[in-house]
This record gives structure tokens, C-alpha cells and sequence, in this order.
């Protein structure tokens, strides 16, 4: 979809979310956009990245956020927003159709202080980074419900949203690493040299901010990955005990099967034809278990 335009003093904006090939090709009719840009910004599996286009002074950011597969189980994956700068119009693409970040833009909009696109950049991404915080905040709090359940007992539905938790960390840590490094690659580009010094301390601003995103992320996977990894071993070890007891137990049972099918073989056996010779079978039965069971005793295997 393609929003109508918005014009202000220094520059225009056209906001789009899910384009359609139909609207792809409009962009590129109306507006003068490269084929290969429309391609970059509506690719959903494209990397955070900055492009600029030295014939048609075309720049292209490419940033990931946060991304709900599953809210109540705080299942996130990331995906990318994307800016064009191209002749003096901004270009947004929310491909995703992100309501929050559809919300951030309106913001960062009617911002009185954001006069140019490179300011609006700027500020959006500075929103974009902070997104961030309040989901590893929640992580967290998760994360300890989580851990004081699993210090009772460990259930398969905790350990799933643990594991969870750990894929949601892994996603984010990876797309924080990305757009960090695509902060830090800015100021040597076209537009880091082209913005004034009140425009690089915003971007100095958005970079600290994607670093504490970035602390705060890996933190929390390293508390996230011992808490799951202790609580493996427990499982493995309760499992090891329970095979263990079900081997015991096995063994303790085929003594008196293999007496008492020994025995009931049709053939002549000795003390078959006495009276009580069932007695003997249980007590020949019983004293072998006590043997099996103290010699597992002994051997540390009980």
C-alpha cells in the first residue's frame, strides 16, 4: 500500500507498507526508484544495510526490529524496516505492516524539531533501537517465573518456554549486532559526512542507545542459556535415575521368570514331584534377587 504523500518544508514523505508488484512498478514509474532498491527494501529476509547510489545520489537504510510470532509466549523473530532518501522525498517500507512502527513514524512526523529526512532518520531509528528495551525487560521477568518454577519441578511446558525465550535472544542478539554495526559504518558514509555536528551527536545518541540494546540482549542470553542448560542436566540426570531404576527392576524380574519357565519345561526335572516344590522355585527366586541386589550394592550400581 502506498500513503498519500506528506510535504513539509524541507522535504516529502511517502509512507508504504506490503507493497504489491503492481505498486512496485508504480514507485518505480512515478517516483524515479531503481528496480534494485524496490528489490532491497521488500525483501523481508534482507540484512541491516546502507547503500548509497553515487549516480542517482539515492541512500538506502535497511534496519530490524522486533517482530511477534506468539506475544503471551514472547516469541520474536526480527524483520526490516527500511528509508530511501531519493530526490528530496523520504521513502518508508514497512513491509511487515508493523503497527508500532507505523505509530513511531507518525510521531517522529509531527515532531516540530525534525525539519529534514536525515533528521527524521535519525530519530526514528533512535525508536526503532529502543524498541527493543522494553521486550528484554519482559524476557526477564519471564525468565524468573520461569526459574522459580523449574526450581520446584521441572515441566516440559517451562522448559519449552524457556527454549522459547532462548530463540526470541538469539533473534535479537543477532539483529542488534547488524544494526550496530551498520551505526558504527554510518559516519564514515555519505550520509554520516553530509550531516552537521547536531545531527552526528543524534546519531552518536542512536548508537549508544543500539549499544546498551545490545549489552542489555547479551546479558540476558548468557543468564538465559546457563538457566536452561542447568536445568538439561537435571532432566538428563532425573531420566539416567529413572533408566536406571527400570533396569533394576528388569533384572530383579527375569530371575524368577527364567525359574519358573526352567521348571515348566515338559520334561523330567529334579524335585518337580514333590509337594512344595513351588516353594522351592519362590524361595531359589527370592534368594537370587537378594544376591542380584546386594551385588549391585556392592558394585556402587544401586
Amino acid at each position: 500500500m502506498i500513503h498519500s504523500k506528506i510535504t513539509t518544508a524541507d522535504y516529502s514523505w511517502i509512507r508504504t507498507e506490503r507493497l504489491t508488484p503492481t505498486e512496485c512498478t508504480q514507485l518505480q514509474q512515478d517516483y524515479g526508484l531503481t528496480a534494485e532498491m524496490i528489490t532491497y527494501v521488500t525483501d523481508k529476509d534482507e540484512s541491516p544495510n546502507y547503500v548509497y547510489d553515487s549516480d542517482t545520489a539515492d541512500e538506502l537504510f535497511i534496519v530490524h526490529v522486533p517482530y511477534i510470532i506468539k506475544q503471551e509466549q514472547l516469541r520474536y523473530i526480527t524483520r526490516p524496516i527500511s528509508f530511501i532518501i531519493h530526490d528530496h522525498t523520504l521513502f518508508t517500507f514497512n513491509e511487515s505492516g508493523l503497527d508500532w512502527v507505523e505509530q513511531i513514524f507518525n510521531q517522529v512526523q509531527k515532531n516540530s524539531a525534525v525539519q529534514a529526512a536525515d533528521q527524521f532518520i535519525l530519530q526514528t531509528l533512535f525508536a526503532l533501537m529502543d524498541s527493543y528495551i522494553a521486550i528484554v525487560k519482559a524476557i526477564t521477568k519471564k525468565r524468573n517465573q520461569l526459574d522459580k518454577s523449574l526450581n520446584k519441578e521441572a515441566k516440559n511446558a517451562d522448559l519449552i518456554a524457556l527454549s522459547y525465550l532462548r530463540q526470541t535472544l538469539t533473534f535479537f542478539l543477532s539483529a542488534v549486532k547488524f544494526n550496530l554495526n551498520l551505526l558504527h559504518h554510518l559516519p564514515r558514509t555519505h550520509f554520516g559526512l553530509a550531516i552537521g555536528p547536531a545531527k552526528q551527536e543524534v546519531l552518536e545518541d542512536v548508537t549508544i542507545e543500539a549499544e546498551q540494546v545490545q549489552w542489555m540482549i547479551d546479558i540476558e542470553t548468557q543468564v538465559v542459556d546457563r538457566i536452561g542448560d542447568t536445568f538439561d542436566s537435571i532432566v538428563n540426570n532425573n531420566l539416567n535415575d529413572t533408566m536406571k531404576l527400570l533396569t533394576i527392576w528388569s533384572l530383579t524380574m527375569a530371575v524368577p521368570t527364567i525359574i519358573t519357565g526352567f521348571f515348566g519345561m515338559n520334561v523330567h526335572l529334579p524335585l518337580a514331584k514333590l509337594g512344595g516344590a513351588w516353594l522351592l522355585t519362590i524361595a531359589v527366586s527370592v534368594v537370587l534377587i537378594v544376591w542380584l541386589l546386594i551385588g549391585l550394592k556392592l558394585h556402587h550400581k544401586l
